[in-house]
């Protein structure tokens, strides 16, 4: 799925919108047994619960494309006999009333999922009529060509709250707010099944990770029966070590700026194209920047073979998930400088004495804990 077919999808998760008229779940304590389980109509509910609900289902939409949504491809063999494949598509056909299927999969999950407390499935189906788009991207409401039918699931940690003191506007006083158990924000989830160029995609689905550094395999395996990439921080570290391990005393300030700089630019030019499908880069365009870079063969040898070990041979990484477009940091054992990377060519690098510095070029404007200096 892009980025434009899961904001699509998301917009749609709002009472007013979408066709989800029931949500099914349990509660799951510390010790992974579930202690109940529920079947509410949103129908029947207040508009303020139906808002909240699918607040929670909307969030196991957010977030970074490859970083916290990562797609899931089956294979054809599972798509046609698969265990995990056809449970849920008997989630998906029977809209979430088979209590078998819907039984195994709170299972699959309790079994493979690792949270400290307690938490939450949350579980529902919605049915999506496609507006039909003209080639000029002109989306007709009135005319749908096919129907979108999906299941959202939502692990939402629950947590104790504490004790508060509010004021009660109409008594006019303060009263004690006891402490309270409340549905954080979720973990995990997944969207099955895909939402590819705008139709349904039995061969896919869409997986959701809070935290970027830790994408829960286990669960991804039990589920899907499929490898889940590493996760986006870890990436992040893995390329850095890489680098600065294969390069040795050739990882200069200049090389790793480069890096940054050329990465950034491929991310900035990819949004200014309008292309729907994420940016990916391999191997071969790492080694020739580092070319550019007049870094030797043999480093760039061995940068490729720690690439491979490190992420598989032939396998794509998104620039997105190992460099911040933000900002670049130098960073010693006591200082941390963080650089506008537009502006890399401020700093550099230099042995004066027989002493390493960090070199910054000051222009105006410099400030020491919130005060203006002078430098003369």
């Amino acid at each position: 799925m892009t980025e434009k077919e899961i904001a699509e999808i998301r917009r749609r998760l709002k009472a007013d919108k979408s066709n989800i008229t029931h949500v099914r779940g349990c509660y799951v304590n510390e010790n992974r047994e579930i202690i109940s389980e529920f079947n509410q109509s949103l129908t029947l509910s207040r508009q303020e619960e139906t808002e909240k609900i699918l607040a929670v289902l909307r969030k196991t939409l957010s977030g970074t494309l490859e970083k916290n949504l990562l797609n899931i491809e089956f294979d054809t063999r599972q798509v046609v006999e698969g265990e995990e494949h056809r449970l849920l598509m008997a989630l998906r056909n029977s809209r979430l009333e088979d209590q078998e299927a819907v039984h195994a999969l709170f299972e699959k999950i309790i079994a493979s999922l690792t949270l400290d407390g307690g938490y939450l499935i949350l579980l529902a189906c919605d049915a999506y009529d496609v507006p039909y788009r003209s080639k000029d991207g002109e989306r007709q409401e009135d005319a749908s060509d096919q129907v979108f039918s999906y299941i959202l699931c939502s692990v939402c940690p629950v947590k104790l709250t504490k004790d508060a003191l509010s004021y009660y506007v109409y008594e006019n006083k303060f009263r004690n707010v006891e402490a309270d158990w409340v549905v954080a924000a979720p973990e995990t989830g997944f969207l099955f099944p895909a939402f590819d160029d705008r139709a349904t995609n039995l061969y896919g689905a869409l997986y959701y990770t809070r935290d970027t550094a830790e994408n829960h395999p286990e669960l991804v395996e039990a589920v899907f029966r499929q490898p889940v990439p590493m996760p986006a921080a870890v990436q992040k570290e893995t390329f850095q070590s890489i680098l600065g391990q294969t390069l040795e005393e050739e990882c200069r300030y200049e090389v790793v700026q480069a890096v940054h700089d050329e990465l950034c630019g491929m991310i900035a030019a990819h949004r200014e194209s309008g292309a729907e499908e994420p940016l990916a880069i391999s191997k071969v365009t790492m080694k020739r920047v580092l070319n550019e870079c007049g870094v030797s063969s043999a480093r760039m040898d061995q940068f490729e073979v720690q690439y491979d070990q490190q992420f598989g041979a032939g396998t794509d990484l998104s620039p997105r998930n190992i460099v911040d477009v933000k900002q670049m940091e130098v960073k010693t054992p006591d200082v941390t400088i963080r650089v506008n990377p537009e502006r890399g060519d401020l700093v550099e690098t230099r042995v004066i004495d027989g002493e390493r510095y960090i070199l910054i070029r000051a222009e105006e404007g410099v400030e020491v804990n919130g005060v203006q200096i002078h430098i003369s």
